[in-house]
């Protein structure tokens, strides 16, 4: 016969947590539903964020440049300082075997000093000290000795400055290398964002490029073209002649150009030797702070830090070598922050 029993009811206490359960069940499905889908960034937003990336690069990339100055300085004067040492140490040597003939001249005829004897000893760096000697030697062995200690305080100093350049070199060699780092860690991000893009939008990117490209080099044409003087001119027109080569980090010439190489190279071709970076080609020549008293030739420096620099086209009109993924290129002095003008 079949059981009559009412079924055994749940408890209060599991009543209440399969309610909370089912509560938390619907307010999830709830939020999944409300949640708005992840997004995938504009052309626009991928382009501003790569602008900002190669900005970064550039300003590590002029501090690599004047590292690797800094290591060429030092290298130099290592090796000037190495060769210093070298005669120096072969003029010791000389002076001292002129004593030694003499002492062994005297060895010879059985007159040796003791001044010589205490010369020839292994510690005669203060011989010239002892005033119960002095009176025994010529007045050309004094001077021999005089000359002896003062060459081995110079090799002494010469050698100690030598350590100190080389500790300074082997610390600026660490600098190149974490500015290097750091500039291919900013290219690398900005190269994934840009291959996060399609097809369609990278070729849409370039040919709005090319587009203010085109713009930029009317602009130059339809402009005053009176250079600031005739080096100016000579410099902006060997500039002219390397518009399409493309922008490397630390490069001068000729296949590929940063901005100060471009600039330093340029005036190069005109006679006049500027320094490497744009900070230091901030201080090469007269400033000029009113764009409209920009002539053909001058630099031009942008950004707070000066991290960027171009030649003076006219029109309004810089020409530069921008940053990674574009080439030497005319460009409008107002896309970037305008500081000052050098005229060189």
């Amino acid at each position: 016969m079949a059981s009559h029993r009412r079924p055994k009811q749940p408890s209060r206490a599991r009543v209440t947590v399969l309610t909370t359960a089912a509560a938390a069940a619907v307010a999830l499905s709830a939020q999944a539903a409300n949640a708005a889908p992840s997004e995938k960034p504009s052309k626009d937003a991928v382009k501003a964020k790569v602008d900002e990336l190669y900005n970064q690069a550039e300003q590590a990339t002029e501090k690599f440049n004047g590292a690797k100055e800094k290591q060429q300085k030092l290298q130099k004067e290592i090796s000037t300082i190495q060769d210093n040492v070298a005669r120096g140490q072969e003029e010791l040597n000389q002076l001292r075997d002129s004593i030694g003939l003499a002492a062994a001249a005297q060895y010879r005829t059985g007159t040796i000093d003791s001044s010589l004897q205490l010369f020839l000893s292994s510690n005669p760096n203060d011989y010239l000290d002892k005033a119960s000697t002095a009176d025994q030697l010529s007045a050309q062995q004094v001077e021999a000795l005089k000359k002896i200690q003062e060459k081995q305080r110079e090799l002494a100093q010469e050698r100690a400055e030598a350590s100190d350049k080389l500790k300074d070199l082997a610390s600026t060699r660490t600098e190149l290398g974490n500015k290097k780092k750091d500039i291919q860690g900013k290219l690398a991000e900005a190269q994934k964002l840009l291959n996060s893009l399609t097809a369609a939008e990278r070729a849409s990117l370039a040919a709005a490029d090319a587009r203010a490209s085109r713009s930029a080099s009317a602009r130059v044409d339809l402009g005053n073209t009176t250079a600031a003087s005739a080096r100016a001119q000579a410099a902006f027109d060997a500039a002219k002649t390397q518009i399409g080569k493309p922008y490397v980090y630390g490069a001068t010439g000729t296949a590929s150009y940063d901005c100060s190489g471009l600039t330093s190279w340029a005036y190069g071709q005109a006679g006049v030797s500027i320094p490497r970076t744009s900070q230091a080609q901030a201080d090469a020549g007269t400033r000029i702070y009113s764009e409209s008293q920009l002539q053909v030739g001058d630099l031009v420096l942008f950004y707070g830090d000066l991290h960027h620099v171009g030649l003076y086209a006219g029109n309004g009109m810089v020409l530069h070598a921008p940053h990674t993924g574009a080439t030497v290129r005319y460009e409008s002095i107002g896309d970037m922050p305008f500081q000052f003008g050098v005229r060189i």
